[in-house]
């Protein structure tokens, strides 16, 4: 399955979730917010949200500071 991750091409397997997705790119779900095709997917949601071959997704990580 084709996707685009922050604007780069990535093969993932079919049924992949986001929570897949994370783990494959060693990002803790609870420091990111995800996006597919432009539409903000709850954290609660990550686990159960199947990604689809041509998904555009975006993932921003959370960074604290002050």
């Amino acid at each position: 399955m084709h996707l685009i991750v922050n604007a780069e091409p990535r093969d993932v397997p079919t049924g992949w979730t986001i929570v897949n997705l994370l783990e494959s790119l060693a990002l803790p779900g609870s420091r990111v917010a995800v996006e597919v095709n432009r539409i903000l997917i709850r954290r609660a949601q990550h686990g159960e949200h199947l990604l689809h071959d041509g998904d555009v997704i975006e993932i921003v990580t959370l960074v604290g500071g002050g």
